[in-house]
């Protein structure tokens, strides 16, 4: 038996799914462009314009000034990301007769190729678009965690984001279990919710964790991301994957890339704590 047995778009299709799974960031990004973007180099114009002024009269007879040009906010999101594997397996015969090494190589595959384009919406919270609630890393602690949290979404509210819009906080452990012991009443009792990175709610906020989350000043400060699904664009347009027989040596071997790029679209409705623990 061979890797050259096994369809290559069953290996597309699984790691497609393991991804889709494992991508705590992406899950909660804006992925209605992908399908728009099929190559390394193409871009998606991201089209957008400022609101017009409203103006208020009490004389019935209105006269209309010239009328203004709206600013223009589009954007272009370049699609230009790249992470890609190429293994080989020596003597597979032997080894799939042990059983399960397909499955096992696809899913550390998956979770590789999730991790990176995980990390890199992470790093997002470093981008000078991404706005901070304070410039200054503050420290928290059991005693304020719930009031900066506050704090922020309060930021998203006055940046015309409604209350009834889902929003998402993506922490690290350390800022997870400090929230967990200041807010004992944290919703951790759906087992739907506990899913992709999924730890719990605090009022309209869903809670996730992941050890991707940026850091700065030698890891002792975290950007926590507090947004809502809209603040970030994320493309993952193709997933390709191919076995195929190395002619140098006596083995078989698996090749594939991603293709993947985002980019922050509406930075209001993101809100960077720049948190610290000491």
């Amino acid at each position: 038996m061979s890797y050259q047995n096994f369809i290559p778009t069953i290996w597309a299709e699984e790691i497609n799914r393991e991804l889709e799974r494992l991508c705590v960031f992406a899950e909660d990004c804006n992925r209605q462009y992908e399908g728009l973007v099929k190559n390394r180099g193409d871009s998606v114009r991201i089209l957008g314009v400022g609101k017009p002024t409203i103006y208020t009269t009490t004389d019935k007879d209105i006269t209309l000034s010239a009328p203004e040009t709206v600013e223009d906010t589009s954007i272009t999101m370049p699609i230009n990301q790249i992470a890609y594997f190429n293994y080989k397996v020596d003597d597979i015969d032997k080894r799939q007769a042990v059983g399960g090494i397909m499955e096992a190589l696809s899913k550390e595959t998956s979770e590789g190729l999730a991790n990176t384009m995980d990390a890199f919406i992470a790093n997002m919270a470093t981008y000078p678009e991404a706005i901070k609630d304070v410039a200054s890393a503050y420290k928290v602690d059991e005693s304020n965690i719930l009031s900066k949290i506050d704090a922020a979404i309060q930021k998203l509210y006055e940046n015309d984001v409604t209350p009834s819009t889902e929003i998402v906080l993506t922490c690290s452990p350390r800022f997870y279990f400090l929230l967990k012991r200041a807010y004992v009443n944290i919703d951790t009792d759906n087992s739907k919710m506990l899913q992709n990175g999924r730890v719990g709610r605090y009022g309209n906020v869903v809670i996730k964790m992941s050890n991707n989350v940026a850091t700065t000043s030698g890891g002792t400060v975290d950007l926590i991301m507090v947004r809502t699904k809209r603040a970030i664009a994320f493309v993952n347009p193709m997933t390709h994957t191919e076995a195929y027989r190395p002619e140098s040596s006596f083995s078989d071997a698996v090749k594939g890339f991603v293709l993947y790029d985002g980019k922050i679209v509406r930075p209001k409705e993101m809100i960077v704590m720049n948190v610290k623990y000491t």
